[in-house]
């Protein structure tokens, strides 16, 4: 099964009707696809690698295997409520903890910030093209994400460490994201990662070439009104490598209101003797512009109403 690659090279071009239709249904039918030609740094990408590795080789890897989720699996028996996981959050926007978190070095947290400012272009630019997809404004996303502050950004640092006996426990257990849009900059040597998709488990390569995997989050569905979809995804352990996963949430603001945007609900509240009405002078018309109506005449009477 090849996951959907989108090369944002061609939006500019002739192919970007094409390429917009593969974004539309990779979020459709997928949740989950690939960039290549995203316009972040390679090098800056290669760098942060380089520095999470050095960190976790210096200040984790000895902790992570003297701590309790490592010994769980001395009496050989499966761990179902634990994650064979290191890992520490950055909070970037609204505001940024990264000055708190200790052990890092001034070299992590200075390119840490340089990739962020790239990423958070390209997720606002994501946000955009997906809006254009579903007939939304331009900014709506962006704008649903605000709240006070605007929209909320943060990034899970993770290890999954060699495990001696990946049979028994999950590098991270199955789930859906609670936020918006996910870019993951993961691992280019060691697998893990599985999405869920039409009844099994796909497997997701390391990423070749720096690019960039994406998911869309449980706020994404919801405010799309379940055309695009939040998908299961959990991380395998291996008895082989340790993986690294860098995963930045686009989210919205602690204190935005989402709803689905009205423009993608269905009408509803409305007399069927009214539909009929209208589809009998609409029978062979395309049915968005009588749903659209359908809406509006439902709105109307719920106003003379309330």
């Amino acid at each position: 099964m090849e996951i959907p690659m989108i090369d944002f090279d061609k939006l500019d071009g002739e192919k970007r009707a094409e390429t917009m239709a593969l974004l539309h249904q990779a979020c459709e039918k997928w949740g989950f696809f690939q960039i290549e030609n995203h316009g972040v740094d390679k090098k800056l990408m290669e760098k942060v690698k380089h520095l999470v590795n050095v960190h976790y080789e210096e200040s984790m890897k000895r902790s992570f295997y003297e701590s309790r989720i490592a010994k769980a699996l001395e009496d050989k028996e499966t761990r179902s409520n634990i994650d064979w996981e290191s890992s520490f959050f950055i909070w970037h926007r609204p505001t940024s903890n990264i000055d708190g978190l200790m052990n890092l070095s001034e070299d992590l947290r200075k390119t840490m910030d340089e990739y962020i400012a790239q990423l958070v272009k390209l997720a606002e630019k994501l946000s955009e093209l997906m809006c254009e997809n579903l007939g939304l404004e331009k900014g709506y996303i962006r704008e649903a994400f605000s709240g006070n502050a605007g929209p909320s950004v943060g990034t899970k640092v993770a290890k999954y460490p060699q495990c001696p006996q990946p049979e028994l426990v999950r590098g991270l257990r199955e789930h859906t994201d609670a936020g918006g849009i996910i870019l993951l900059l993961q691992d280019d040597q060691v697998p893990g990662l599985e999405f869920f998709k039409d009844g099994e488990w796909v497997v997701i390569p390391p990423s070749k070439n720096n690019t960039i995997f994406v998911n869309t989050g449980d706020q994404i569905e919801i405010l799309s009104n379940g055309r695009y979809k939040s998908a299961l995804h959990r991380v395998m352990a291996d008895k082989n490598g340790s993986r690294l996963s860098i995963a930045t949430f686009y989210n919205p603001s602690g204190d935005a209101i989402i709803s689905p945007a009205p423009k993608l609900l269905y009408p509803n509240h409305f007399r069927f003797q009214d539909y009929l009405k209208l589809y009998a002078t609409t029978k062979f018309a395309d049915k968005g512009p009588r749903f659209e109506s359908m809406k509006n005449m439902a709105n109307d009477h719920h106003s003379l109403h309330a």
